[in-house]
């Protein structure tokens, strides 16, 4: 599908996100996304008229139980999961969610069953299932080829085995930038009997999640990389859910809450929602009635404004024969806008202040995918010098972005 983007319709979608009017370019949003003023203005509304706890039988009680619900059931339509086929855990961040899930799988998995683990992961899905070790759980590791900075899919296939518990993988490396086939390796995985974790934190700033047509078992991402409070969202498919008990209270048995030790941010709750109030703005339907159609709509419309910005930053660092881009060779709808690259002399780091100082924010470092850099053979505390963009970003932006650069990389 062809979209046109004009100035016009990037500057209405800017205008949404007050950060932006500053003069300040923001180009490491895999770290964490502007938000826009509606997900701001629900939270403000929230703590001044309706901080309360949740299951009390008062009004206001009420109310507020039923906001932290509807966050619930609106996440999960962002997700694309089916309302009978699995739940939204909520809580702090992705990092807390996947070591609560490995926690869990330590009390039901036997010494002597396997993980397997991409090498480009994040270490928060990475971390969490290699400590399974200390119970007997075998790590695997699906390696990276360092020529194409692919997991293949026939390495995958000679891992699994009778003995393969889980597999937990990025849909988007942090550093890489390529979307992967989820629902190939999703299948592959499913046929050897064994368990999905999808990291989907780098994929859905960008495109629109749907985790129960992709069959996952479980789908994590962080809500604060998608534009709203700093939360994350752990989708559990029922039948894997059913396998495992929660960490909350003995005599607590409600799903998700079982999983929602202490309960998730209610403020960050009613800020969730508000990003419902800015895709309703983005595809231009009335308030409050925001349906999967529209939700796939605007991320088709972020995508395309993605693209162009997308390319012109590759096309300029392809011009230069003293910069390494590290991540496959692919552009277009095969990967998002996190563009990872290293300098043939200067380290990442200095780089990275020389950018800093002209009121562009990038980043420099191993992105917490230190085994990554590791066998990229890279130094991971100087790592790669990483420019994110997403769909608020514009020409002008990367323009000035490249001005710089010129100078910090002569």
């Amino acid at each position: 599908m062809s979209l046109e983007i004009t100035p016009q319709l990037r500057e209405e979608l800017r205008s949404h996100f007050p950060a932006l009017a500053t003069g300040k370019v923001y180009l490491e949003n895999a770290g964490g996304s502007q938000v826009p003023v509606q997900v701001a203005d629900r939270i403000r509304d929230y703590l001044l008229e309706s901080y309360v706890q949740l299951g009390a039988g008062y009004g206001l009680s009420k109310h507020s139980t039923e906001l932290v619900h509807q966050a619930h059931s609106s996440v999960r339509l962002l997700m694309g999961g089916k309302e009978d086929e699995g739940e939204v855990i909520l809580g702090s961040s992705a990092s807390s969610l996947l070591q609560m899930l490995s926690d869990c799988y330590s009390r039901v998995l036997q010494a002597g069953q396997e993980v397997i683990v991409a090498e480009t992961g994040h270490e928060a899905n990475v971390g969490p299932w290699t400590r399974l070790d200390r119970h007997g759980i075998e790590t695997r590791w699906w390696r990276m080829n360092p020529e194409d900075f692919s997991c293949s899919l026939d390495q995958l296939e000679d891992l699994l085995s009778n003995r393969t518990a889980l597999v937990a993988f990025p849909h988007v490396s942090n550093l890489l930038g390529e979307i992967v086939d989820i629902r190939h390796i999703t299948n592959l995985v499913h046929e050897a009997g064994a368990r999905v974790v999808a990291d989907g934190v780098a994929f859905a700033p960008h495109r629109a999640m749907r985790v129960s047509e992709w069959g996952v078992d479980w789908y994590v991402y962080s809500t604060y990389k998608v534009y709203g409070p700093h939360m994350a969202a752990l989708w559990g498919r029922s039948d894997a859910l059913g396998e495992l008990t929660g960490p909350n209270h003995y005599f607590i048995r409600d799903v998700p809450y079982q999983f929602e030790l202490g309960g998730p941010s209610h403020e960050g709750c009613a800020g969730l929602l508000g990003l419902s109030d800015y895709l309703e703005k983005v595809v231009g339907v009335e308030e409050g009635s925001l349906g999967r159609s529209d939700i796939d709509q605007a991320f088709e419309v972020m995508a395309a404004c993605e693209q162009p910005v997308q390319a012109r930053l590759l096309e300029y660092l392809r011009s230069r024969e003293d910069v390494r881009i590290v991540g496959p060779e692919v552009d277009g709808p095969a990967r998002v806008g996190t563009i990872s690259f290293v300098h043939a002399d200067k380290s990442s780091q200095v780089i990275t202040e020389v950018v800093d100082r002209t009121e562009i924010g990038i980043r420099h470092g191993h992105m917490y995918a230190y085994r990554l850099c590791e066998a990229l053979d890279l130094d991971p505390e100087d790592g790669v010098v990483r420019v994110s963009l997403v769909h608020y970003n514009t020409p002008d932006e990367i323009e000035r972005l490249i001005e710089v650069l010129d100078q910090a990389l002569a």
